[in-house]
């Protein structure tokens, strides 16, 4: 069937059984492939998005579940926040090296950027816990919390 979706501000249109993963439309039918697929279970965040602002695993979402609503994927993360290439959350998480294989970082971007959108001074213990649902393998996750921690002291510095 013909799904129609709103992905990074831009209808989209494409042929898709109405229970395909939301992972596997955005990667395969769309191509945009920087939403990563890690372990297909809702456990890893690799494949997170934004849906209407609100993180979500897109492997456990159905396609036509997001019809309807505002995706935003890694590629649209920046042009969404009115960022000329990338936003703050994606720049200091390079400078801080919370970023290495690359596999988790787009979850963990989009993830962080809805976390500080709900939350815009949580400790780093509370930051551990809003990202906690992001498995990241070669980080040891103290630089991603260091990086969001600094976007947070940035933004606070900046107002």
């Amino acid at each position: 069937m013909k799904i129609e979706l709103k992905v990074n501000g831009e209808a989209r249109e494409v042929e898709a059984s109405p229970v395909a993963r939301l992972l596997d439309v955005l990667r395969e039918d769309i191509r945009l492939t920087g939403t990563k697929e890690g372990c297909g279970e809702g456990e890893c965040g690799a494949c997170t998005v934004l849906i209407d602002g609100k993180a979500v695993n897109s492997c456990l979402v159905p396609a036509a579940q997001a019809v309807g609503h505002e995706l935003t994927t890694i590629e649209g993360l920046a042009a969404s926040r009115n960022a000329e290439v990338v936003t703050d959350v994606q720049q200091i998480l390079v400078e801080l090296g919370g970023t290495q294989c690359g596999i988790c970082t787009p979850g963990i971007a989009l993830c962080a950027t809805a976390v500080l959108e709900q939350e815009s001074n949580p400790s780093r213990e509370r930051i551990r816990e809003l990202l906690a649902g992001n498995l990241c393998r070669c980080t040891g996750y103290q630089l991603i919390v260091d990086a969001v921690a600094e976007v947070i002291e940035r933004r606070g510095a900046a107002k």
